[in-house]
């Protein structure tokens, strides 16, 4: 897979760290595996359910951290203690992984609960009050009609 240097892109660029951390994550996740596999659903207009297969781990074995604009899952597949098991096939995956999802502005999870093998992540978008539009009411002036009247009987 060839790889592409943005780096003199950035030289003269101030303040687009974000932009240089997205490009550089939209590579390394292209080139992971795609383990566990996943769905984001759309459930509304500004919520989401991100559902993660995760057969095999339990909540005690799984990591959710939101940092800045990323949410990163991580899993730890429980050992099995005692005898060696051996395996004619093997097809359900116990290996860890380590899963990055960047979010959008003012996109926060709301909670996660597992069922049936399947991590359910509740996600929406809550944009803060300061910044959603608001209607500005343009007063009219006082009537001047009234001001010549005065000025008319002052005189």
């Amino acid at each position: 897979m060839n790889t592409i240097d943005f780096s003199p892109l950035f030289r003269t660029a101030i303040g687009f760290d974000r932009v240089a951390r997205l490009l550089d994550g939209v590579r390394s996740q292209a080139e992971a595996q795609a383990y566990p596999p996943y769905n984001i659903e759309a459930t509304g207009d500004d919520s989401y359910v991100l559902t993660m297969a995760v057969a095999g781990f339990g909540p005690e074995d799984i990591e959710m951290i939101v940092r800045e604009d990323t949410l990163v899952i991580s899993g730890k597949a429980p050992q099995p203690e005692g005898q060696e098991r051996r395996f004619v096939h093997r097809g359900i995956a116990g290996r860890a992984f380590e899963r990055r999802f960047v979010l959008a502005d003012h996109l926060v999870v709301q909670g996660a609960r597992m069922e049936n093998g399947l991590l359910h992540v509740a996600l929406k978008r809550e944009v803060p009050e300061a910044l959603k539009p608001r209607r500005i009411e343009i007063q009219a002036p006082a009537p001047r009609q009234a001001a010549i009247e005065q000025v008319a009987q002052a005189a």
